[in-house]
């Protein structure tokens, strides 16, 4: 039913469309560095925003500050989904991108519970949160607006938004790596660690050049503008926004597992921040440059059918890397680990955008992949840091995180299979 179909190189080479896709990939990029970030550097802020005298329980109030930002995304997914299918993908990413520069630019100035008590902590969740909003409309409208302009590739163009979340871990995991090797735990406390939130600020000109330079997509244009898209989307789509979420289970856990494995090896295997950060370096970078790639299979073979063996190997081999990493702790071993998983993560996550673009009607699209992604990472990936730091804790097992991610994994093979058999996809 929903076949691969010849592409059009011609509109896929022209300018018009190379603009669209690189300043919505730098777009991308920055707005999730700005989210993500946070969690690379959860170590230093939760000693200095959450100083509760043990670093376990200042860690998981840290961790959880990350989590709680994601209530804000359905909301987020609400507003900015409607605002896009009714105003356009483009205004409702140039918000999305300013709403996340202003959090970022909280957080970037913010003192510390030394210097006002209470209050940093307080306004560090309330920065979180507004980044949590603008979070809840980006996929949605990066996606569209990268999918849309080529429906013939969709699935290439739309990978570019996994694409563009690698060269968010090379920046994130770069920051880090650099920073921890070059500055002492003193000066890092003191104002090193703000310095990746001030590079975050670059986000506002990509804003503006998406505003005054890039054209909307074709086929919003054609389908014009929506009448009630929330509305529509319970109404008519029910069934395919449970399954969408069911399909994002494993993407989102996978995701943020990565952003977890500085604090993992740091805190449970011993090695230096430095060390971890340089083995995320490599997720970064097999991320940005296999995407592109798979996303041209989803193109070829279908959606679903590229996605399924990703997500079988990661639930085959999840608990074997990790006994494996426990077992030999080393920055050799968390490295092997790292290009395993990392291959695997890709292989699932880079179909998934096409498929949910193709899941709901253009009317309707982006509300339904905003609340579909956001609800999924909300419940299941917002969290997982912290249910991964609990899991650790409460079970004395190093192995725990693999327990977490064995269960995204069966969930999400249900969904595709639903996907499959009910609504035709292949």
């Amino acid at each position: 039913m929903h076949a691969a179909v010849t592409p059009s190189r011609s509109i896929a080479s022209s300018p018009r469309v190379r603009r669209a896709v690189v300043a919505a990939s730098i777009g991308n990029a920055l707005e999730w560095f700005d989210l993500v970030v946070y969690g690379f550097f959860a170590v230093t802020i939760s000693r200095l925003f959450f100083p509760a005298g043990n670093d376990a329980v200042s860690l998981l109030f840290t961790l959880g500050t990350f989590g709680v930002s994601f209530f804000m995304r359905p909301l987020g997914a609400i507003v900015l989904g409607a605002y896009a299918d009714r105003a356009g993908r483009k205004a409702a990413l140039t918000l999305s991108i300013l709403l996340m520069m202003a959090g970022t630019l909280i957080i970037a100035v913010l003192p510390t519970y030394g210097t006002i008590g209470i209050a940093a902590p307080l306004i560090l969740v309330a920065a979180r949160l507004l980044q949590g909003f603008s979070a809840g409309g980006e996929f949605g409208s990066a996606t569209a607006f990268l999918a849309e302009h080529v429906p013939d590739r969709r699935g290439f163009f739309a990978s570019w938004q996994v694409a563009s979340q690698g060269l968010t871990t090379l920046l994130a995991a770069g920051f880090g790596t650099v920073l921890n090797a070059q500055l002492t735990a003193a000066q890092m406390a003191a104002w090193g660690w703000r310095i990746p939130f001030f590079f975050g600020l670059l986000i506002g000109p990509v804003a503006y050049y998406i505003r005054a330079k890039v054209d909307e997509t074709p086929e919003f244009l054609a389908a014009g503008r929506a009448g009630h898209p929330l509305r529509d989307t319970f109404a008519s789509h029910k069934a395919r926004l449970v399954a969408s979420i069911g399909v994002i289970v494993l993407g989102t856990v996978a995701t943020y597992l990565v952003l977890f494995m500085p604090t993992y090896g740091v805190k449970e295997l011993g090695l230096s921040p430095s060390a971890a950060f340089a083995a995320i370096l490599v997720v970064g970078a097999i991320q940005m440059g296999f995407a592109p790639l798979v996303g041209h299979w989803s193109d070829r073979y279908g959606r679903v059918r590229v996605m399924v063996a990703p997500a079988v190997g990661i639930l085959v081999l999840i608990y074997p890397a990790f006994a494996y990493l426990v077992a030999h702790p080393g920055f050799g071993t968390l490295i092997a680990v790292q290009i395993v998983f990392a291959f695997l993560m890709t292989g699932y996550f880079a179909g998934l955008p096409a498929l949910l673009s193709e899941v709901f009607p253009v009317q309707t699209r982006t509300t339904g992949m905003s609340l579909a992604y956001n609800v999924g990472v909300t419940i299941f990936g917002g969290f997982g840091p912290f249910i991964i730091a609990w899991l650790i804790r409460a079970t004395g097992m190093k192995t725990a995180p693999s327990f977490y991610v064995m269960f995204a994994a069966v969930l999400s093979l249900a969904a595709l299979a639903v996907l499959r058999r009910r609504f035709g996809f292949r």
